[in-house]
């Protein structure tokens, strides 16, 4: 099964795929969608919107995962990463791709084990879990780290339907 991981942002979208096969997981690719800051904001959401779709033709994956994120100080800034976000669901989604979302702090302590770590400590653990791979971008790395994230949890339901179903036997 192929996971592809989003970090949703309206300069720099980052995006990253795994393969993963019962409880391995595998490096394919990641990258990093840019933005001209110059061009209006529906011009920039279609740059984003064409180039997940391109990654998505490209790499077909199975499912998806998005980061959530936070209402901060700047509420402008806020609502076009919103903006951004919605893209980075809206892509999968028209292609029939089934997209979970992760909070920061769950990515977090999925990969690294603390919810409140820092970016180094998530790009070392990806990379301890992807020998061999580097990230295009720090929002690659993310993008990575969300893939993981959601893999994971899919691995952690697939235990509890095994173990439930042996319980009903």
């Amino acid at each position: 099964m192929k996971v592809l991981g989003i970090d949703p942002g309206l300069r720099n979208m980052g995006w990253g795929v795994i393969e993963v096969d019962g409880p391995r997981i595998r490096h394919v690719a990641n990258g990093t969608i840019h933005s001209d800051g110059a061009q209006d904001l529906g011009a920039r959401l279609s740059v984003l919107f064409r180039g997940l779709c391109t990654v998505i033709a490209a790499h077909q994956p199975d499912e998806a995962a998005v980061e959530q994120t936070f209402v901060n100080k700047d509420a402008t800034g806020t609502l076009k990463l919103g903006q951004a976000r919605g893209i980075a669901l809206l892509a999968p989604a028209e292609a029939g791709i089934a997209v979970g979302e992760y909070a920061p702090n769950a990515v977090k302590k999925t990969v690294v084990g603390v919810g409140h770590a820092g970016k180094e400590q998530v790009q070392h653990m990806v990379r301890v879990q992807l020998p061999g791979v580097r990230f295009e971008s720090p929002d690659a790395a993310d993008a990575l780290a969300i893939a993981i994230c959601h893999a994971r949890h899919l691995q952690g339901r697939s235990l509890r339907v095994i173990a439930a179903g042996k319980g009903a036997a």
